[in-house]
């Protein structure tokens, strides 16, 4: 998984794994514009999106040690004209950014509710799995204040929570597009789901090849 790019991470606080990196792939992005990535965590999704595009991305991340090292591995790689980090709570950013402003939005959400499973003691940790600086409902809210009509919202989450997201998408007018599932080998389920969604789209739903992370053998294949 080497991305090419210098990445500041901390076990204490965040690491970035596979899910960010099959996100950036995956996301649907213009090659100019606007991009916004919530939840950047310490900011690796923007820094893997600049290899695919010109556009000016705000990296939006509410834990302040997680900004900072967001802000240093944008330095670090020498992409502060392209990639702004702000230290900004998701849920009350499109009042600071307006609405309608970003051709396109990328989320690594908390996948959890606060009602399931134990959160890990570590408040980093438990911020960046559990809903509890923003639910569901409260990350689609924003995105479809933040994304123009016709925009494109691209998030990666757990398969278990399909229904909910398809559910929450559609309402707040953002139509799933495309779904595409990962699975840790051909005869594991899928433990990740990337979708897709346009803000005002029409129905029209596309189911893509599944991923395979590993092969027969055992070896990373992505």
């Amino acid at each position: 998984m080497d991305t090419g790019f210098k990445i500041i991470q901390s076990r204490e606080v965040f690491s970035f794994s596979l899910d960010a990196v099959l996100l950036s792939r995956f996301a649907n992005i213009p090659k100019y514009g606007r991009i916004a990535d919530l939840c950047t965590g310490n900011g690796v999704i923007p820094i893997l999106l600049t290899a695919r595009t010109k556009a000016k991305i705000d990296a939006i991340e509410i834990q302040p040690r997680l900004a900072d090292m967001a802000r240093r591995s944008v330095e670090m790689n020498e992409l502060e004209q392209q990639i702004q980090v702000i230290e900004q709570d998701l849920r009350t950013f499109p009042k600071v950014a307006g609405n309608g402003v970003y051709d396109a939005i990328t989320v690594n959400p908390p996948y959890m509710p606060i009602t399931a499973g134990e959160q890990n003691e570590n408040e980093h940790y438990a911020i960046a799995r559990h809903e509890i600086h923003c639910t569901l409902d409260e990350l689609a809210q924003s995105c479809a204040k933040l994304l123009r009509p016709g925009g494109k919202l691209a998030m990666v989450h757990r398969p278990t929570r399909l229904l909910d997201i398809v559910e929450t998408l559609r309402k707040w007018k953002l139509e799933p597009k495309r779904i595409q599932f990962v699975h840790p080998n051909a005869n594991a389920e899928a433990n990740m789901i990337l979708i897709e969604a346009t803000r005002d789209g029409k129905p029209d739903i596309k189911l893509l090849p599944p991923i395979m992370v590993y092969n027969d053998e055992g070896v990373q294949i992505v």
